[in-house]
């Protein structure tokens, strides 16, 4: 079926965004992990990262007549906001259900990341592949697709929230359904969901406000640095001395 994207209208925007994100998505996950390349230090997480990365790249490049993409290193003073926000998503959200999940006597559980991955191989691929990739699909283009459509959106702590955000931000959460896949359990996935929506909200925030798909990737760098601080905790506890 042919589709006009030149003309096409908010709703086709929608469907064609969330489908387009979806194919990539799933591409990436099922098919990306099953890349071989004979060197034990480039995991699956490396070959579905990698082609998120170069499937969103080709996306926007092949719709930017459509995704008014642009990405440029903010100076460092500008960075400091959305760091510090995402590292206290990061710390607030992960504390209060960790201690709701205490109150209820629900067993806690780690990213399974932590078993699997060295310290060195979760700060190339988590802290810094997969908030790229993640971003440029989520933020960059589906969020970006959207765009004629952010003046609708709610209004949180006096911010104007966008439609946009919000639906890129959902997109995002419900891609960590994927877990499920791991073996994680059910309170650990929902802590997850809630904390990446929240992440989602924070960085597609900050990229509406400066048009730059740079300010998305450093919040949700900063809301995975606790990820890299557990891991190295973890990895010197395992030391003997």
């Amino acid at each position: 079926m042919y589709v006009n994207y030149k003309n096409m209208r908010n709703s086709e925007r929608l469907i064609w965004g969330i489908l387009l994100t979806t194919i990539v998505f799933l591409i990436s996950t099922f098919v990306g992990a099953r890349l071989n390349l004979n060197i034990a230090f480039f995991n699956a997480s490396f070959g579905t990262d990698m082609l998120m990365l170069i499937l969103s790249i080709g996306l926007i490049y092949g719709l930017k007549k459509y995704v008014r993409y642009r990405i440029a290193l903010p100076r460092f003073r500008k960075m400091l906001k959305p760091m510090l926000f995402g590292f206290l998503a990061a710390v607030i959200i992960n504390s209060l259900l960790s201690g709701i999940g205490n109150i209820f006597k629900i067993e806690s559980e780690s990213h399974f990341v932590f078993k699997v991955m060295s310290p060195l191989q979760i700060f190339l691929y988590i802290f810094i592949l997969a908030s790229i990739a993640e971003e440029v699909l989520f933020r960059g283009f589906l969020q970006n697709i959207l765009k004629p459509l952010q003046d609708k959106g709610i209004k949180i702590f006096k911010r104007h929230i966008s439609l946009p955000v919000i639906i890129a931000a959902l997109a995002f959460s419900l891609g960590h359904l994927i877990l499920i896949n791991s073996g994680a359990g059910a309170y650990f996935v929902f802590t997850t969901l809630v904390f990446t929506f929240v992440l989602g909200l924070i960085a597609g925030y900050y990229q509406e406000k400066h048009n730059n798909n740079a300010y998305a990737i450093i919040v949700h760098m900063s809301g995975n640095f606790m990820g890299v601080i557990a891991s190295l905790i973890v990895s010197f506890g395992n030391l003997s001395f």
